[in-house]
């Protein structure tokens, strides 16, 4: 049945629902009118592809642009310039037949193959001079490419780029996908290959790299009523602002919690969307691993992501060893953003999914069953919680968290483990983590009740008043009278001689008008 929430693949006007492309493309046009070679760069399934369509199909319909749209995604991981190309050819030659149909193909030697270090630079040559008007090439899943055929296929865009004056070249280049040109060399050797980036290479300017927005919360709300206009069936108000706060306008994300909802959840038509119904497509979306979550989770094994995100994992401020270019490689995979003068994780689920899918394995190890720790009224009874938190840290879990790829940051996560292990019984947690917080924040749901907990790392002259300060502020910001600290005290752990009966310990304190458990680990 017709349309759908698309979850994968281009959007198709009539077979999906969908908000028109060209909302978005008003820089990426300035750009193309103005004849640069630019990358447009975004996360996974945020529109690229949809969005590089759609412009073909915009500039071919009129008189200023003969337009190509050429997915190369075939030729990524082939670091052999001869093998890549040979299929970068046969791309082109299927583009050209789709999105330019009337222009025969080239041949003879501006077809051949061989040598490879200048096929591309000459087949374009010569369908630029045949084209009857400026050439437009959006190269798709570009950064796919690797060692010697990246390389080569950047230098030949180079010398298109550098000679046009004299011999025709396409008038404006994308390179579309998800880093931006820098990023696309990751090993040394193709750097130092590629040094001419940051001197006459066409795509020198940070400027000319340009992004997809997400969607507005105005825009989620148009996009899900295109459902109730097609169907009847209606996403309440706080359905759709709880759509809008998960995804913050994340497309795949937004689409994949509705067609969850609509498609496998509450197929009756007459039943309306509420909350409840998105905060349970967002559990199943993140434990079935979708493929766009998978591919989210490969990115967190990555050497720059890892130094990026396991100082935001523990509040603490990244290593001076982090370069400005890892910031901007996560930055342009999506996975966080820049936020009122701040790095943060991109968006709620993002955050969710970050902490457990990398402690998903030692979770499944967790034999607490959540029916232990509910009370005759419903609450959670939070002190055997955390009393049986550092039973569990002491027996297994200090040891478990040193296995952790994000190592620094195991005692978080271990007790992030332990508590989704519990909480999965009937609520949630929210957290809130960011570079330089010098804490992690944890807000912990149950059937209508809120219990923050604040986790804090002791090292060297970092005093428990200044915690107590920190979880105060929090407990205030969430209007609460009572919150629990959890301190992993380094400086004790290093001693030898100190017992863990000394290590663990639980108090009480009165501090700033709030009481606070203090949790000593």
């Amino acid at each position: 049945m017709l349309p759908y929430f698309n979850t994968s693949g281009p959007c198709i006007r009539g077979e999906h629902y969908m908000l028109p492309p060209e909302r978005r493309l008003e820089d990426v046009q300035q750009l193309i009118e103005s004849r640069r070679f630019f990358t447009l760069h975004a996360g996974r399934q945020t529109g690229k592809t949809t969005s590089a369509r759609w412009l073909v199909k915009h500039y071919n319909a009129g008189d200023r642009f003969c337009a190509l749209w050429v997915d190369i995604q075939d030729a990524r991981e082939l670091p052999d310039p001869a093998r890549a190309f040979e299929l970068v050819l046969d791309d082109l030659d299927l583009a050209v037949g789709r999105d330019l149909p009337g222009l025969a193909l080239p041949s003879g030697p501006a077809r051949a193959l061989e040598p490879p270090r200048s096929c591309i630079r000459r087949y374009l040559h010569d369908l630029a001079a045949r084209a009857p008007r400026p050439l437009l090439v959006l190269f798709d899943e570009v950064d796919g490419l690797v060692g010697e055929a990246m390389v080569s296929f950047l230098t030949q865009l180079r010398q298109g780029y550098i000679s046009r004056e004299e011999l025709p070249f396409p008038a404006s280049v994308v390179l579309v996908g998800q880093r931006q040109v820098r990023d696309y060399a990751l090993r040394e050797e193709d750097r130092r290959a590629l040094s001419w980036l940051g001197t006459t290479s066409p795509f020198n300017i940070t400027a000319e790299a340009t992004t997809l927005g997400q969607f507005s919360e105005a825009e989620v709300g148009e996009l899900l009523q295109q459902h109730t206009t097609a169907t009847g069936q209606r996403f309440g108000a706080e359905a759709v602002a709880r759509i809008w706060h998960l995804g913050c306008g994340h497309p795949w994300l937004t689409n994949a919690l509705a067609d969850q909802i609509v498609r496998r959840d509450v197929k009756d038509r007459t039943v309306e969307i509420t909350a409840e119904h998105v905060e349970a497509a967002k559990e199943t979306i993140i434990l079935e691993r979708r493929t766009h979550i998978d591919s989210l989770v490969a990115r967190l094994r990555e050497d720059r992501a890892r130094r990026v995100l396991a100082p935001m994992l523990v509040g603490d401020r990244a290593s001076l060893d982090v370069l400005d270019d890892d910031f901007a490689y996560v930055v342009g995979l999506g996975l966080i953003r820049p936020r009122a003068g701040q790095y943060e994780i991109a968006n709620p689920v993002y955050a969710e999914v970050l902490p457990r899918a990398l402690t998903y394995n030692q979770q499944l190890q967790i034999t607490n069953q959540p029916a232990w720790y509910v009370r005759p009224d419903g609450a959670l009874d939070m002190p055997k919680l955390m009393a049986d938190w550092q039973v569990f840290w002491r027996e297994d879990g200090h040891l478990a968290a040193e296995g952790f790829r994000y190592r620094e940051a195991g005692p978080h996560l271990m007790l992030m483990a332990f508590l989704q292990r519990v909480i999965n019984g009937g609520g949630r947690i929210e957290r809130e983590y960011g570079l330089g917080r010098g804490a992690l924040d944890l807000m912990i749901e149950w059937r209508g009740r809120r219990y923050a907990i604040e986790v804090k790392l002791r090292r060297g002259l970092v005093t428990e008043e200044r915690a107590l300060d920190q979880v105060t502020r929090y407990l205030e910001h969430l209007g609460l009278d009572e919150g629990w600290l959890v301190m992993f005290d380094l400086r004790s752990s290093a001693s030898p001689t100190q017992s863990w009966d000394e290590r663990l310990t639980t108090r009480e304190v009165e501090h700033r008008g709030k009481r606070v458990h203090v949790v000593g680990c």
